[in-house]
């Protein structure tokens, strides 16, 4: 097996996690609000089947892909919501055997790119393996939503590696963001895995320095809990208010959640 084929499996267990949580919802279930302000369930699935249209639209059109970033660029602050709304008002049945046909679809596409494949991207293009690995942190991410809008409390797996890894490779995006400048030098983050290992990033020796549950850290970087609501510790004025910004998402900083407000 592949890296690829490898990676894609973990993305699909990810998104059957997800669909165990919806597919037995009633239509009025759907229809209830999750922390993201403005956003039903309906809206958490709709967004990733968009998503998944858009990066399918990436590979086989780029043309049109094209024509849908010079959108996102117009409306910098709507599209994403734009798209949500589009799908969620479809009826749930509809909505969820739309996302069900995308996610399979976007899996054949991305195992048939040949090696060294870059896709367009609202950014940079990215490599077939960043790709599959956004989809799982987005996947992750708003199944938190759903979760949470639901009082599910979800089991955290090894899958989470994938999303604090996003957040940390993700650490000067998030002061660029902001229009601030990154610390140039380089941070240790040491993350608490569900199994007991621990996931280390940046030199031993590092003066700034993060450590705490990966949950936790997934949590913070994908906004889905506030700072105060977990159980993270920053040495060094930097670490610190990196954990104040931190987001492993591209786009514009959210409004993130007010303590008490999230999953922890």
């Amino acid at each position: 097996m592949s890296d690829t084929e490898a990676l894609l499996g973990e993305l699909r267990a990810e998104s059957e996690e997800l669909d165990g949580l919806v597919a037995g919802l009633s239509d009025e279930a759907w229809a209830a609000p999750t922390p993201a302000a403005g956003w039903t369930i309906a809206h958490q699935i709709a967004h990733l089947a968009w998503t998944d249209a858009r990066a399918v639209q990436a590979a086989e059109d780029a043309e049109g892909f094209a024509d849908e970033v010079r959108k996102a660029f117009a409306a910098p602050e709507r599209f994403v919501d734009e798209g949500a709304e589009r799908g969620a008002a479809d009826a749930p049945a509809v909505l969820l055997r739309r996302w069900r046909k995308g996610r399979e679809r976007l899996a054949r596409m991305l195992a048939a790119q040949p090696p060294g494949a870059r896709l367009p991207w609202y950014g940079p293009p990215m490599s077939v393996m960043s790709m599959v690995t956004a989809r799982l942190m987005e996947t992750w991410a708003h199944g938190q939503d759903v979760a949470d809008a639901l009082g599910a409390r979800r089991t955290p797996t090894a899958r989470l590696r994938h999303v604090a890894r996003i957040g940390v490779r993700a650490r000067g995006y998030a002061y660029t963001a902001r229009g601030l400048e990154p610390p140039a030098e380089e941070f240790r983050v040491e993350l608490t895995a569900p199994d007991g290992e621990v996931w280390a990033y940046g030199p031993e020796d590092a003066a700034q320095r993060v450590t705490g549950p990966a949950l936790d850290f997934c949590l913070l970087a994908t906004q889905r809990a506030h700072r105060d609501d977990l159980a993270l510790r920053a040495e060094g004025p930097d670490a610190d208010h990196w954990l104040n910004i931190a987001q492993a998402f591209a786009g514009p900083p959210g409004p993130g959640r007010k303590p008490g407000g999230g999953a922890a």
